[in-house]
């Protein structure tokens, strides 16, 4: 029997008793690892060796990782100042556990995030206690990034270990082992004797031009043998939802808006009848930016009337706030923490003139809060922020709104929550059930805008508004259960390569 040499290389470094590895076969025949494997699977459409297949998760600590394994996790520093602080006999002041633990910047939210996640204690109101019970040294997580570290990751919990790589403690890098093994038919072969072919893999030019090509036998090649995969590039599921949003958005007859994410508090929140000593208008929820630190322009007239309803209030039973209002504090530079600052901009008349009802309006875009990170929050997401602007609406119109809207994602449970917003009455909050754990999700809020914020707008009939979680949204389609899987530094590659688009 005549074989090409790789094939007869490969059959005679392969076993009849055992499974070897393709890379030592290759190492043992001279070959490059390819050339072996392309060799084996021809072999294999002939019956002459069997090929077999294993996934194998790598595991290999990155930086951040690395340096916990050397030191320790940032909630176990949280737990050893909590304890020196007497947590365990009572509350303490959040501020003066953390002074005290040498955690600093990102690290401090770290700590916050994992602390009662793992039952070290509990934090609530700006206090913090600790359970004496909890043995911190043999916390799965730190002893499976020792595991890692070590290089025995199958002494590692596996439930700790999917946590470092949600937490970007750990790469995981899948590779696929083969391995080859002699049929009978390959054992008779080689008994028989199997010789090398003298052919030829290349059609080249002096081939065609001596004429030699009439004359030699070529290789033959298995079209169906594995190619090696090359990871590519596409559109991540969050656009491909969002562009499916807006389709969906402009199909209802919607128009998009456009605006900056840096935008002046007087849009944020001052056209929103948000008071100014409101809490969601500090640091701890905002991003105020330090350079440049406010607004340039700001239209006069609509100053005016803004500050007349914080406080005065709007109509013969306006009440206002009765709490100070600084136009310095409006004219402040955040980011934005949610889209309805483009609204306002659009009912007021400054970004496409003043508007005539009806009219619909939608966008999709990004805002930036001062969350706690956990599976459904992050400190930037997308806001799905839409607003009908007609005569006579009603909490049904609302509410027929978002069914038809979801009812193109295949969602047909909502549920309403009556709700209070400074800027819209009625109002309510929308939920949907998570199709895998069968948990009910927040999905975004919604109301009728009060006279307080359309009066000095401008707006003399009805406007009905919403935002809604994109992020939430596709929870609800795909069952993702932690959206940091999908979104930010630690999503999981393998998951988006490998999720397929619905329609």
């Amino acid at each position: 029997m005549k074989r090409p040499q790789a094939q007869v290389a490969v059959l005679q470094a392969a076993d009849a008793q055992e499974d070897r590895r393709i890379d030592d076969v290759a190492s043992e025949a001279d070959l490059q690892p390819q050339a072996a494997t392309r060799a084996a699977f021809e072999l294999e459409a002939d019956g002459l060796v069997a090929v077999s297949e294993e996934t194998v998760a790598n595991y290999e600590l990155t930086e951040e990782g690395d340096r916990y394994v050397r030191e320790s996790l940032p909630e176990q520093d949280l737990y050893a100042a909590a304890m020196d602080a007497g947590a365990a006999d009572g509350p303490v002041q959040m501020g003066q556990v953390i002074g005290v633990s040498g955690l600093e910047g990102g690290a401090v939210d770290i700590a916050l995030s994992n602390y009662a996640r793992k039952g070290y204690g509990e934090i609530d109101s700006g206090e913090i206690t600790a359970d004496p019970g909890v043995s911190p040294g043999q916390d799965p997580e730190m002893l499976a990034l020792e595991a890692v570290a070590d290089d025995r990751v199958d002494d590692a919990d596996n439930d700790a270990l999917d946590q470092l790589e949600r937490r970007g403690l750990v790469e995981v890098h899948e590779e696929t082992i083969r391995s080859v093994v002699l049929t009978d038919d390959g054992v008779t072969a080689l008994m028989e004797g199997v010789e090398v072919a003298e052919t030829v893999d290349q059609l080249t030019p002096e081939l065609l031009t001596s004429g030699e090509w009439d004359e030699v036998e070529f290789t033959e090649y298995n079209v169906e043998a594995d190619a090696e995969d090359t990871p590519h590039g596409k559109e991540h599921i969050l656009r491909q939802t969002a562009n499916r949003v807006k389709d969906t958005l402009v199909g209802m007859g919607f128009q998009e808006m456009e605006g900056p994410h840096v935008d002046a508090q007087f849009w944020i929140n001052d056209c929103l009848f948000m008071p100014q000593d409101h809490p969601a208008r500090t640091h701890w929820d905002q991003f105020a930016l330090e350079q440049p630190d406010e607004i340039g322009d700001l239209p006069e007239e609509l100053v005016d009337r803004v500050r007349s309803a914080h406080k005065e209030g709007v109509g013969p039973d306006g009440e206002g706030y009765h709490s100070p209002w600084e136009e310095d504090v409006a004219r402040g530079l955040d980011l934005r923490g949610h889209t309805t600052s483009l609204s306002m901009r659009y009912l007021s008349g400054q970004e496409v003139g003043e508007l005539e009802p009806p009219e619909r309006y939608f966008s999709v875009e990004k805002v930036y809060r001062n969350d706690t990170l956990d599976p459904t929050h992050l400190l930037e997401f997308f806001q799905i922020e839409g607003w009908v602007m007609a005569e006579d609406l009603s909490v049904r119109d609302l509410m027929g709104t978002f069914t038809e809207f979801y009812e193109q994602f295949g969602i047909t449970d909502l549920e309403f929550k009556p709700h209070y917003n400074p800027y819209t009455e009625p109002s309510f909050e929308l939920f949907g059930t998570h199709p895998e754990t069968g948990d009910i999700v927040e999905v975004g809020n919604s109301g009728i805008f009060r006279d307080e914020v359309l009066e000095p707008l401008g707006v003399d009939c009805d406007v009905m508004a919403w935002g809604l979680s994109l992020e939430r949204l596709l929870m609800l389609i795909y069952g993702f259960e932690d959206i940091r899987d999908v979104h930010g530094t630690l999503c999981d590659l393998e998951l988006l390569r490998e999720t397929e688009v619905m329609h």
